[in-house]
């Protein structure tokens, strides 16, 4: 699949919107799902666009984020129930996969054109 950065990053972004409350993916089951490039791939999805989604539920495969970002998410992870072990995400009991990975593969929708940027949320 040769995908334009424009799509991966759709497809990325729709995955990470599915991710439930109180759960995780990494940037590798991200990469993994999808089929195509890897987590470095999806990190600088989520570095460029990610403030556009849920972003505190993509974490590294080891629970943790980039130092700048762990105080938001943690307060995120506590509202949201996400299990944590020393300040980290508890991946092993966090961690989320689709139902049907296969569904994952295509974006439900354009949502560059129905985010509202750092909330995770549809334009309403």
């Amino acid at each position: 699949m040769n995908d334009t950065y424009e799509a991966f990053s759709a497809r990325v972004l729709d995955l990470v919107d599915r991710i439930p409350p109180g759960r995780v993916m990494s940037y590798g089951q991200i990469a993994e799902v999808l089929e195509h490039r890897g987590p470095r791939a999806v990190g600088n999805v989520m570095a460029r666009d990610g403030d556009t989604v849920t972003w505190w539920r993509v974490v590294r495969a080891d629970g943790t984020l980039p130092p700048h970002l762990v105080i938001e998410a943690q307060e995120h992870w506590l509202i949201e129930g996400t299990p944590t072990r020393r300040g980290i995400v508890d991946i092993a009991q966090a961690r989320w996969w689709p139902e049907d990975p296969q569904t994952a593969i295509e974006p439900t929708a354009n949502i560059s054109s129905i985010r509202s940027p750092g909330t995770g949320r549809e334009n309403k």
